[in-house]
């Protein structure tokens, strides 16, 4: 069995434009412990979850299209490697397709086997599968509150 990046994929009545808009907003989907810029390239941010941290640079973005974020540095705090995500990219895909969007979210380099595939999975299903299409729809996501510790 070939090894598969973690990916999600979902639909939303709601434009690219605002699609977008929502995926680059971290916070509104991930955890208030987000720092900088996830939207142009170049751009640089951190999120938290106490004692774990992941830095990103955004390394592809077109608008209301594609973005690309390349985990530059990272302390996973509760498995052994804690450096597994530094080198991953979270790909975001956005796609016009009969009257709805279509979101492809894959994290690259996530892959079953790794040390904390159990676990980004659960993460992903979570924040990429419920807390953002939340956001889309209504505005508001169920985010990771908290603070690095």
């Amino acid at each position: 069995m070939k090894n598969q990046d973690y990916q999600k994929i979902f639909t939303t009545d709601v434009s690219t434009k605002k699609t977008f808009e929502n995926i680059v907003n971290v916070g509104g989907w991930w955890t208030n412990s987000f720092k900088g810029s996830a939207k142009n390239v170049g751009d640089e941010f951190e999120v938290d979850f106490g004692a774990t941290w992941v830095k990103f640079k955004v390394v592809e973005s077109i608008p209301y299209k594609k973005l690309a974020w390349l985990v530059t540095s990272c302390n996973l705090d509760w498995i052994n490697n804690k450096a597994e995500w530094t080198g991953t990219k979270l790909v975001w895909n956005i796609f016009e397709e009969d009257k709805t969007t279509k979101i492809e979210m894959t994290h690259v380099g996530i892959v079953p086997g790794i040390e904390c595939y159990k676990d980004c999975e659960a993460g992903w299903n979570q924040y990429a599968g419920e807390s953002l299409p939340k956001l889309i729809a209504t505005g508001k996501g169920v985010i990771f509150e908290g603070t690095r510790g």
